[in-house]
């Protein structure tokens, strides 16, 4: 099973999730400057469930990616510090992913209302439930670690020649000592991680405690386990569409994405009366809302536009329903708008699409949608058919105008563990510094957000092998050559598009930055690239 954490578009200063309205018929929008409709249009149907995010005080759930096991905790504000104090003694708490447990993140914990005795037995009960035989085995792994450091660790640390403190030297020891299989130094390494990390520290210590239980969970040979628990114990899906709402909002990535793609596809078929676009992850729709109420402005009236909206069936739950749920809220904007609009679901995984899935139409100009998507589609490291070369060489038969591909600049697809591991630490050291910058620390929706939208994919790369390793992500060079090889060629970027995005850039901060070479956008948070989009033909 495929599944990606693409979050979509939502309005960028929204009073409160709970009391978005409808989109205004008369509001003046563009693709390329209009990001204040999509969020009010997608997040107003049914509205009432949706829960609010903001700050609340109350006893609540909380669990380790480690253990995946729930510990109680009672929570109360803090406006200089977050503080979490589990009765398990586990220095990586987080909130538990019941659904009927989310009510905003932590910024303090002080006392337990349950008695430890009966806890304990809760915890083992439900930990045997949800990871099965597998439960044992983390718990054994884990108890293979005593409760205090042990009276050589000074001296290991000289040996190995690791600076006192230093975070991001101790996570890359034991990340080499894992791929060593040097159990001796994972033993101390990770004992001493524990006392460093915490989900609501400096970035560093954020990331650090997601790493470190990919690391602890890539050891104890549980990722996949952790992974599907991860997966079943995340929030309600108001709440989760909440997170994601929040993520987009805090980064620029997704918003660069969305409009230099609609931008391409503008230009693509501005002389066209019939479109029909194929999204081969169209999560809420929301990339769409702009392109469709630019379309409508266009001088000579608007084209007739047919969505296929792809997407695996089990992300239905992100959006509070099926597809024909986006479709329903597109046809309406349509609507709306005066655009004639038709909406085709295929509720199926991306890397299962076959062009009778598509209801390809003579007449139609085709445009082609990959964003965010294609590194989820497995390639020839794990399957015969290769499916990811085999979709690309599927569009291309379908003479489209344009083919749009956003992605992640990051190379975790064939690596090995320990250079998977140092690319997925820096490529999230700068994601987890721009979230700093636009969050604060005591934020209960930041550590939300990093816990539900992206210790899920940190988790995925690190501890999972083979098929069940879904976030696969390619440097640009890589993608380059994937679609040359299916018969593709560049197709620059619209000079607009890219004075847009900058506009778009620095109403955040001046330490993004946006490149362009060959006609292909670069976006990157200080000196490292983070999003790369490109458009082919």
């Amino acid at each position: 099973m495929q599944t990606s954490t693409k979050c979509k578009a939502f309005d960028r200063h929204p009073q409160s999730l709970n009391d978005m309205s409808l989109l205004d018929d008369n509001a003046e929008s563009h693709f390329m400057t209009g990001d204040h409709q999509s969020s009010e249009y997608f997040v107003s149907e049914d509205t009432s469930k949706h829960r609010n995010v903001q700050s609340q005080a109350g006893q609540m759930q909380f669990c380790t990616l480690e253990s995946s096991l729930p510990v109680n905790y009672t929570v109360q504000n803090s406006r200089s510090s977050i503080r979490l104090s589990p009765t398990s003694g586990s220095p990586i708490s987080q909130p538990d992913w019941h659904s009927d447990h989310v009510h905003g993140s932590p910024v303090s914990a002080s006392s337990v209302t349950e008695d430890p005795n009966d806890l304990k037995s809760k915890l083992s009960a439900i930990g045997h439930e949800m990871l099965g035989a597998e439960y044992h085995t983390v718990e054994r792994f884990k108890n293979t670690y005593p409760a205090h450091l042990p009276p050589d660790l000074e001296k290991c640390r000289q040996v190995m020649g690791i600076p006192r403190g230093d975070l991001k030297q101790h996570l890359i020891a034991c990340a080499r000592a894992i791929a060593d299989n040097d159990l001796l130094a994972v033993k101390w390494l990770i004992l001493e991680l524990k006392h460093m990390v915490s989900v609501s520290g400096e970035p560093a210590q954020r990331l650090g405690a997601y790493l470190l239980e990919g690391l602890i969970a890539k050891l104890s040979a549980s990722g996949s386990s952790i992974y599907k628990a991860l997966e079943c114990k995340q929030p309600a899906s108001a709440d989760l569409l909440s997170y994601m709402h929040i993520l987009y909002e805090v980064c620029p990535y997704f918003k660069f994405g969305y409009l230099s793609a609609n931008g391409a596809i503008s230009e693509a078929i501005k002389d066209e009366n019939m479109v029909h676009i194929i999204d081969f992850q169209i999560a809420q729709g929301s990339q769409w809302v702009t392109l469709i109420q630019a379309l409508a402005e266009r001088p000579g009236g608007p084209p007739r536009v047919r969505i296929t909206g792809i997407d695996d069936p089990y992300n239905a739950r992100a959006r509070c329903g099926g597809l024909h749920i986006v479709g329903r809220r597109l046809s309406r904007l349509a609507h709306s708008c005066n655009v004639p609009f038709e909406f085709h679901a295929v509720p199926i995984p991306g890397c299962d699409v076959e062009v009778e899935h598509l209801d390809i139409r003579p007449g139609e100009q085709l445009a082609v949608n990959f964003a965010m998507e294609l590194h989820h589609i497995p390639d020839e490291s794990v399957s015969t058919r290769n499916h990811r070369d085999r979709i690309l060489r599927m569009a291309k038969s379908l003479s489209p105008k344009v083919v749009t591909l956003v992605e992640q600049e990051a190379n975790t697809n064939t690596a090995p563990f320990f250079a998977r591991f140092l690319e997925t630490f820096e490529y999230y050291t700068a994601v987890f510094e721009s979230i700093d910058v636009t969050l604060p620390r005591e934020s209960k929706e930041r550590i939300n957000v990093e816990q539900h939208c992206l210790a899920r994919d940190i988790v995925n790369v690190i501890a999972c092998e083979g098929a069940e390793r879904v976030e696969r992500h390619e440097l640009f060079g890589k993608w380059k050559s994937r679609l040359t090889m299916a018969g593709f060629q560049p197709v620059p970027l619209s000079p607009l598009v890219n004075a847009t995005i900058k506009t778009l850039l620095h109403s955040y901060s001046q330490c993004y930055q946006l490149e362009e070479r060959s006609g292909v956008l670069y976006l990157g948070w200080m000196n490292k690239t983070l999003v790369v989009s490109s458009a082919w033909r």
